[in-house]
């Protein structure tokens, strides 16, 4: 077990900068920068635009280097002094801006897993001892309407019903008397009033999503032929359940932990963007729509790095559950 996780923990070092690399070029690729833009604008507002304080501003931001140049000294900050840079756009420091909405993006988004996780596994598990059942068909049909309803438009649609039937706007995560001011016992409690509806919007796709998959993956081993011969041995059906087939037939969900990660990071940024939320996705749109490199770069960065993170604790789980893995593993090594 050991070996297999120092072997994982060595692939993901290079894969890191691999991707560091990959995610700076990308941002590159749109023709222009965030001056080109911002300049522009100036241009169009009727602005004059003084070619010295152009040539100042290039120079400031560092965008007359070459650019290996400029990932080098972005690496070289970000390793050194954990430093991601400056936001053009925002003209504050990368660090900050993350920092300031870090917090509220891994609330919703550890709440919308809990939630997704303790509905969506008991639901999939009942459906599929109870199979063809009334339940199962009710959370069938719910399974079906919440993978078919995008997140964002189930959003406007609650956004709507609320607002006509008892005139109240559920957008935002704090009432006006307390968007601004500064953290307080009062303001956590207003804030846990309208967290909920964020949650439940954002984790229903999720449930299910899961929901079917856990359907799915325990039928298929409840069919198998040592479910069978247990059972025919007198095992009792709770034993039986969970010692081994449920414990197979989660391991896929397991191995989407990879994927949490990043989502815990980055939120549903569409969703964010029609509630209102104060959250990462909005502010990573915005670096793209605007070019500002560094903010945007910093964002693909953590999330390529938190997808790294998520794919080891999957493997490190799935080898634990399953001897199997970790011994394939080392016997093709």
């Amino acid at each position: 077990m050991t070996f297999f996780i120092v072997r994982r923990l060595l692939l993901i070092i290079p894969l890191f900068f691999i991707l560091s690399i990959v995610s700076f070029v990308i941002i590159q690729l749109p023709p222009g920068d965030y001056l080109t833009v911002y300049i522009e604008q100036l241009r169009r507002s009727g602005a004059l635009v003084d070619e010295a304080s152009i040539a100042r501003l290039v120079k400031e931001y560092g965008l007359d280097q070459p650019i290996y140049k400029q990932y080098f000294i972005w690496m070289k900050n970000i390793i050194t002094q954990g430093n991601f840079g400056r936001s053009l756009q925002w003209n504050k420091p990368i660090n900050e801006l993350i920092g300031e909405r870090l917090s509220l993006s891994v609330l919703l988004s550890v709440l919308s897993i809990i939630l997704t996780w303790f509905i969506g596994i008991p639901i999939g598990i009942y459906s599929a001892i109870r199979q063809y059942s009334a339940f199962d068909y009710i959370f069938t049909f719910f399974g079906f309407i919440g993978l078919s309803i995008p997140s964002f438009l189930l959003a406007l649609i609650i956004i709507w019903l609320v607002y006509s039937r008892f005139g109240l706007m559920i957008t935002g995560l704090f009432s006006q008397a307390y968007a601004d001011a500064p953290w307080t016992l009062a303001k956590v409690i207003d804030m846990f009033k309208h967290v909920w509806v964020p949650v439940l919007i954002i984790g229903m796709s999720g449930t299910a999503g899961l929901i079917r998959t856990m359907r799915a993956n325990l039928l298929d081993e409840l069919r198998k032929q040592y479910v069978i011969v247990a059972r025919a041995k007198g095992l009792p059906e709770r034993k039986l359940l969970f010692k081994y087939p449920v414990r197979i037939a989660i391991n896929p969900m397991i191995s989407t932990i990879g994927w949490m990660l990043p989502s815990i990071f980055s939120g549903e940024t569409i969703v964010s963007i029609v509630l209102n939320l104060p959250t990462m996705g909005p502010l990573f749109m915005q670096a793209l729509l605007a070019q500002d490199m560094y903010l945007a770069g910093s964002f693909v960065l953590i999330i390529s790095f938190l997808t790294l993170l998520g794919t080891l604790i999957s493997d490190i789980l799935l080898a634990w559950i399953d001897p199997r893995i970790r011994y394939e593993n080392v016997g093709g090594s």
